[in-house]
């Protein structure tokens, strides 16, 4: 019985508490959300990085693709061979193809790393730009809240007009555009340097 209206007074304080201070300020929280997973998939500088990657990953792959191929041929006569050349020559060279089999592996898994090592660092000053964004706008246009939502949305509903992420995503395009097209300007008189 005490627990009970020991919570009760708690809630009854709390309501109170909160509606003095809506009354105080005289006007509601200004709320939005963004979606971050559409975000991700339309910020055109997260488009720009994935297609970097994948160049980057077709070049690397390359390499790898000719080693692997190179080790499948062998793999693949080693029977025949094996027949013909004797017992001693099919453990040498099962040995070999063992060990290439595993630089393979390890090649692979260091081309991953170099990947990774490369484009994680990209991909999260993205998303810290992208944060800090949101919060400048936030401040900017007069927000008390931004919610973040994705895939699983721990937004279940909202009123039309809450959800942010098109202008958010429109504004973050438009500063990336521009920034591209500084870019070149910058790089133009390093290239006339190195003709003279």
């Amino acid at each position: 019985m005490k627990k009970s209206l020991l919570i009760a007074g708690l809630a009854i304080s709390l309501f109170s508490c909160n509606k003095q201070q809506g009354e105080a300020s005289g006007n509601e929280f200004k709320t939005a959300y963004v979606n971050i997973s559409i975000l991700s998939d339309s910020l055109q500088e997260f488009k720009d990085l994935e297609s970097q990657s994948r160049v980057k990953e077709e070049q690397l792959g390359r390499e790898l693709d000719a080693a692997v191929k190179k080790w499948q041929m062998e793999a693949s006569s080693f029977q025949n061979e094996a027949r013909i050349k004797g017992q001693q020559w099919a453990q040498l060279k099962g040995q070999e193809l063992q060990k290439r089999e595993q630089e393979l592996s390890m090649m692979q898994q260091a081309m991953a790393k170099q990947l990774q090592d490369e484009f994680r660092p990209k991909n999260d000053s993205i998303t810290n730009r992208m944060k800090k964004f949101i919060t400048d706008y936030g401040k900017k246009n007069g927000y008390d809240y931004i919610y973040a939502t994705a895939d699983i949305s721990s937004i279940l509903y909202a009123k039309e007009g809450y959800d942010i992420t098109n202008k958010i995503l429109s504004e973050l395009n438009d500063k990336y555009s521009a920034s591209k097209k500084d870019e070149p300007a910058k790089e133009e008189p390093a290239k006339e340097d190195k003709k003279k």
